[in-house]
């Protein structure tokens, strides 16, 4: 098959106060009808930067240098900009990693639609329009396409929003499709839907695709060939099998190593070193200061009793005619004192309901919550906030919409102590430094603002904001599904390090049935509010009880290699 889209010596280059930064050094690469070509690295490799080149989205102070993008035959390097608004509008279709932000929240999906078939087409009726939008939806497997386009972004489902921006996509009848991380905030079921739509429209269409992730499992799922890039350079290409079994590189084989295993718990996970080669070695040894020593707790620490929880969908003056959605229903579960427990299942799923009503961010209308002991759930909402403020922590998913912008780290992370408890500057200074020592940072992090770091050392921070409280209790909801693996690797790590140091107990929430498989001792899956299955986490794993539990693991993308790396097996 010809190549759709042909990349030669690419050097994308910023320039910033007198100095060069180069984001891309020399890439050559080539796609061709109706292949998935897979782009994997980690954060900063230059994945995104080169298909923002080829879309010519290169903002100042950013710059091509040199290098040729064809696409068909023709050099997009020497269109202007309304011949490129045109390509990107008729030839080159983009699917982000967040449909939400990608669609208007204040436009229905059939006006968002009919705007690109209209600067695709050039001139359309509204009747053709309409017509369009139907089949371009259906096509994106979207049941009831008319009643859709009536509707809003807030109104679907993640897995909707996704199929609606890849319609989109779709609209101009493009050659070339880039999916820069579709499917990193979706679970695992959406995620298998959306990957396999991907790869029908691909045959049927005989379209290219470009597939930017992190997730290995993912590129050996649907990638017919892939590239690995690190510091803006190819380290490797080829068949994806190929590059999986037989890594030639070193940075390949860490890159592999460091890859969640589904088929055993591990001890610990290989991390990547800077030279690119993988090491299972621990965070800094530093411990926290004055820890308090741990309460005895006869049971566990936290047990649900038939916890219920709705939500209004709508209201209405006569009490009958209102609309509720059951959150949770009946759940009932218990973790014990030290260990991981991991929460599972698709979104909407009640996992993070369960997190509020430990938190103390909701209510739950009927049930028992019963912490160390301690039934607070009718507590006055002076003593449940005390308790949840110092006792209960939280890591989110997005450490940077976590973090305030406006506010250096050392303001961050001392503002809760400064609420909450009793602490001279001297000994504020003190604790921070000691807590940012433990998460491999230094006291001069904290002069810093949220944008000065990576996403990994984020949510590293998020972890330190959360440890200063010293909790006995941490929830972890989603904390590294926006992370490549690398980074992964050292957050996982480093949640497993303080884990044994502090005897914490964490509630684990995840969408990556991998990642869990590692981390939790006991899992529960949750599925529309009701707990279909609390069992270990190898028996979960091994033989599933509950026909949806083994619905997600069959779902789960499978990752295998017979490239023999270092086993740490437990």
């Amino acid at each position: 098959m010809s190549d759709v889209l042909e990349v030669n010596g690419l050097v994308v280059e910023y320039g910033s106060k007198g100095k060069t930064f180069v984001a891309v050094d020399d890439v050559s690469l080539a796609v061709s009808q109706g292949e998935i070509l897979g782009l994997v690295g980690e954060s900063g490799a230059g994945k995104s930067t080169v298909t923002s080149a080829v879309t010519q989205l290169i903002e100042p102070p950013g710059r091509i240098r040199q290098g040729s993008v064809r696409l068909d035959g023709r050099e997009l390097l020497a269109l202007n900009d309304s011949e490129m608004c045109r390509v990107r509008a008729t030839t080159i279709g983009s699917v982000f990693q967040e449909p939400l932000t990608a669609l208007s929240p204040v436009m229905s999906i059939g006006k968002q639609l009919g705007r690109c078939i209209l600067l695709s087409e050039g001139t359309a009726r509204k009747p053709h329009i309409a017509e369009r939008s139907v089949e371009l939806l259906d096509s994106a497997g979207i049941p009831d396409a008319e009643k859709r386009l009536e509707q809003y972004p807030h109104q679907l489902s993640g897995g909707m929003r996704q199929r609606v921006v890849i319609a989109m996509a779709l609209a101009g009848n493009p050659r070339l499709i880039i999916a820069d991380e579709p499917t990193t905030a979706l679970d695992v079921a959406i995620q298998h839907d959306i990957l396999s739509l991907l790869q029908d429209l691909c045959v049927q269409n005989k379209l290219a695709v470009i597939l930017i992730t992190h997730d290995m499992a993912v590129v050996r799922q649907v990638a017919n060939r892939t590239i690995v890039m690190r510091y803006g350079k190819i380290v490797e290409e080829g068949e994806t099998l190929e590059v999986i079994n037989r890594p030639q590189h070193e940075y390949t084989r860490a890159l592999i190593s460091a890859v969640p295993r589904t088929d055993k718990r591990l001890d610990r996970f290989e991390q990547i070193e800077a030279n690119g080669s993988s090491s299972p070695e621990k965070f800094s040894d530093a411990a926290i200061d004055d820890w308090p020593d741990a309460i005895p707790v006869d049971g566990p620490v936290v047990e649900l009793r038939n916890i219920c929880k709705r939500y209004v969908l709508q209201k209405s003056l006569r009490r009958k005619n209102t609309r509720y959605v059951e959150a949770l229903k009946n759940v009932s579960l218990t973790v014990d004192k030290g260990t991981t427990f991991g929460l599972v299942g698709e979104s909407g799923s009640g996992k993070s309901t369960i997190a509020k009503i430990l938190c103390g961010l909701d209510k739950a209308d009927s049930g028992k919550l019963i912490y160390k002991g301690v039934n607070i759930s009718d507590q006055p909402n002076s003593e449940s906030v005390q308790l949840h403020c110092s006792d209960i922590q939280m890591v989110f998913q997005d450490p940077y919409s976590s973090l305030n912008p406006r506010h250096r780290i050392m303001d961050i992370l001392s503002e809760p102590l400064r609420v909450h408890r009793d602490f001279s500057d001297a000994e504020i200074r003190s604790r921070v430094a000691g807590v940012l020592k433990r998460v491999k940072l230094t006291i001069d992090d904290a002069q810093k603002f949220p944008h000065q770091f990576s996403g990994g050392q984020r949510q590293r921070i998020c972890i330190a904001r959360a440890l200063l409280m010293q909790p006995s209790l941490l929830i972890c909801d989603e904390p590294t599904s926006s992370l490549d693996v690398a980074i992964q690797a050292e957050i996982l790590n480093l949640l497993r390090d303080i884990q044994d140091e502090l005897g914490l107990t964490v509630l684990f929430i995840s969408h990556d049935l991998a990642v869990v498989r590692q981390m939790c001792d006991q899992i529960a899956v949750l599925n529309h509010g009701v707990l279909c299955e609390n069992s270990e986490a190898d028996s979960l794993f091994s033989s599933p009880k509950h026909p949806y539990t083994n619905q997600l693991i069959q779902k789960m993308p499978k990752f295998s290699t017979t490239f023999q790396a270092s086993s740490l097996s437990a």
